[in-house]
């Protein structure tokens, strides 16, 4: 039975994610940071559902941290077959509107715990000839005046899967996921929501089911390494 770890999996896409790796027969470590309680409800889900999970709380910001969860989460269920890097910060400042501190902490979550996260599972994954699949976003990939910090460093998340899809090929394929408006901020008012859709080529909102369509696809593809699925009904058409 394979086992699985996603960061950010307690909430929003991440529990999506982590309900669907459940439902594929995976065991499931469900990383969270302050949604405890999210966490334990989804534990006891799955668990309720036949599944077996466990729920580990780390500050992705912090490098100790993630290197406890990295050991932790293997230590779990016997190793990981596969990494889910889900979980991102996404403050919506400017670039002269972000501070040093800001700017620190979103690369520290977005894109270093990923790398740390690659680079300390890397022997069980290479035992287990497993899978790393990283949530990247469409700010990424296009050249947004918001979301700066949170832009940058997904654009790195997305080039740091291809370099770890060579560096740990054969043994670990490597790829990722740019989805664009799936889940958007439930602060965003109709108005504002109804303007997204109409500026999506196919019109609509995507779903979480949407992303997590595309992991199962990517998971089950064995002859697909370093590539970024965008997932966004057709936004990065418009440039």
């Amino acid at each position: 039975m394979k086992v699985a770890l996603v960061t950010g999996g307690a909430v929003r896409v991440g529990r999506a994610i982590s309900l669907a790796l459940a439902g594929e027969g995976m065991r499931l470590v469900v990383h969270y940071n302050s949604s405890s309680t999210d966490a334990d409800a989804l534990v006891g889900q799955i668990r309720a559902e036949g599944g077996e999970a466990v729920a580990i709380a780390a500050d992705l910001a912090r490098g100790g941290e993630v290197e406890r969860l990295a050991r932790e989460a293997s230590a779990a269920f016997g190793g990981i077959d596969v990494l889910v890097n889900n979980a991102s910060v996404f403050p919506p400042e400017r670039l002269e509107e972000t501070d040093e501190a800001l700017w620190d902490h979103t690369l520290d979550v977005n894109l270093k715990a990923p790398f740390l996260l690659i680079r300390h599972l890397a022997p069980t994954l290479r035992e287990r000839r497993g899978s790393v699949v990283n949530l990247c976003d469409l700010a990424g990939l296009q050249t947004w005046g918001t979301y700066a910090a949170h832009s940058v460093a997904k654009a790195g998340l997305a080039h740091l899967t291809r370099i770890a899809a060579r560096s740990l090929a054969p043994d670990v394929r490597v790829n990722g996921i740019a989805p664009g408006a799936v889940l958007p901020p439930e602060s965003m008012g109709k108005g504002e929501l109804d303007a997204l859709a109409r500026g999506t080529p196919l019109k609509r909102i995507g779903s979480p089911d949407d992303v997590t369509r595309a992991l199962l696809y990517l998971l089950h593809a064995d002859y697909v390494t370093g590539e970024v699925l965008v997932v966004d009904g057709g936004r990065m058409l418009r440039g």
